[in-house]
């Protein structure tokens, strides 16, 4: 990996307002490390290959939209990049939803006060569910967004359990098959 790695709460210029709000109650912030990146190479499979980061140790936040009746319900979601999140199956029955899909960008956005291509789970609104898929959790280390597009954030899978709202959640996302496979 190849990323110059400091303290989080030492470089809050490296971080959303909302994710530095967010690591300040956090028991293990000592643990979350920022990193300052080219923001044009924060896409996952872009920022992947500039800093051989593994796919595997690089999570997604998704935020997803449930909605039943006029109550909609939102939720980040977090998946490794080698797996596609279950939104129809798992989070729809977890928003105990009618219908779930990915949130619209700017309303995602606008509610988490972060950038696109950043939006992590650290700061997410309190209302909102934060879901976990159960692969990452035992990773010592998972790369996700800093809240901006020219950061990211390297701790403990574990950490993120630690944060409100956090659900483990077995099933939250299937195996991406390539291509040539099917």
């Amino acid at each position: 990996m190849k990323l110059d790695l400091t303290q989080a709460l030492r470089r809050p210029d490296l971080l959303a307002p909302t994710v530095a709000e967010g690591l300040v109650g956090l028991d293990r912030a000592d643990e979350v490390r920022v990193a300052a990146i080219d923001g044009s190479l924060a896409d996952t499979a872009a920022f992947c290959d500039a800093h051989d980061v593994g796919l595997d140790i690089s999570a997604n936040c998704v935020v997803v939209a449930g909605r039943r009746g006029e109550v909609t319900r939102f939720a980040a979601c977090m998946v490794l990049a080698t797996t596609r999140l279950d939104v129809n199956g798992t989070v729809r029955k977890l928003l105990d939803a009618r219908k779930a899909s990915f949130a619209r960008m700017d309303e995602a956005l606008a509610l988490s006060g972060m950038e696109y291509g950043g939006i992590t789970p650290i700061g997410v609104p309190a209302d909102w569910a934060l879901y976990v898929d159960s692969r990452i959790p035992p990773l010592d280390q998972v790369v996700v967004g800093a809240g901006i597009r020219a950061a990211k954030i390297v701790l403990p899978g574990s950490v993120l359990l630690e944060l409100p709202n956090a659900q483990l959640i077995e099933g939250l996302a299937v195996d991406i098959v390539p291509a040539e496979a099917s």
